[in-house]
C-alpha cells in the first residue's frame, strides 16, 4: 500500500511538472500601460506657419489685432486689417509625445516686438488648439499639432511706423 501511495505521488508531481511547462509557453508579457514616453518630449516648429498678423493700420487711435489659434483675424479699436497679399497664420508647432501623455504649456507673454528703425508692438500670446492642459492620443512617432494664436496691441500710427515687426517666444511642453 504505501508504494501505490507514492506511486501516485509521484505521478500528480510529474503531471503537474508537465501542466506547468505547457502552460508557461503560452504566457506572454502583459503591460498596463505604454513604457515612459521620450523625455523630453519632442516640440517642432513648422517654419511655413509662423505667427503673422499680416497687413494692417492702426489708424488715429491704434487699437488690437486678434488672431484665433484657427486662424481667424480679427481687430478692434481704429485697426483696419488690409489684404495686401499679405499671409497672416496662426503659430504651428508638432508635438511628439506617447498616447496619454497629458501635456500642459507654459509660453512666454508678453513679448515686444521691433521694427529696425524704431516702433515695438506688444503681443499677447493665448488661445491654443488643442486647448492646455491636453492628453496626446496618436501614437508614438505620429505627431499632434498644436497652433497658437495671441493679440498684438497696436499704438496709434506715430508711434507704430509701418514695417516689418519681430520678436521671439517661447514654448514649453510640461509632461505630467
Amino acid at each position: 500500500m504505501k508504494k501505490a501511495r507514492s506511486t501516485l505521488t509521484l505521478s500528480k508531481r510529474v503531471f503537474l511538472f508537465v501542466a506547468f511547462a505547457l502552460l508557461s509557453g503560452f504566457l506572454t508579457s502583459v503591460f498596463a500601460q505604454p513604457p515612459n514616453p521620450p523625455r523630453p518630449i519632442q516640440l517642432r516648429a513648422n517654419p511655413s506657419f509662423p505667427l503673422a498678423f499680416g497687413a494692417f493700420t492702426p489708424g488715429a487711435g491704434g487699437g488690437t489685432v486678434i488672431l484665433s489659434p484657427a486662424g481667424t483675424r480679427t481687430s478692434t479699436g481704429t485697426v483696419i486689417l488690409l489684404n495686401l497679399g499679405y499671409s497672416y497664420s496662426s503659430a504651428m508647432f508638432y508635438i511628439r509625445a506617447n498616447p496619454g501623455s497629458v501635456v500642459s504649456l507654459m509660453i512666454s507673454s508678453p513679448v515686444t516686438l521691433t521694427r529696425g528703425g524704431g516702433g515695438t508692438l506688444t503681443l499677447n500670446l493665448g488661445g491654443t488648439q488643442p486647448a492646455s492642459p491636453f492628453v496626446t492620443t496618436l501614437p508614438w512617432p505620429q505627431q499632434t499639432t498644436l497652433l497658437v494664436g495671441g493679440t498684438l496691441s497696436v499704438g496709434p500710427i506715430g508711434s507704430n511706423p509701418a514695417g516689418q515687426y519681430n520678436g521671439t517666444f517661447s514654448v514649453t511642453c510640461i509632461q505630467e
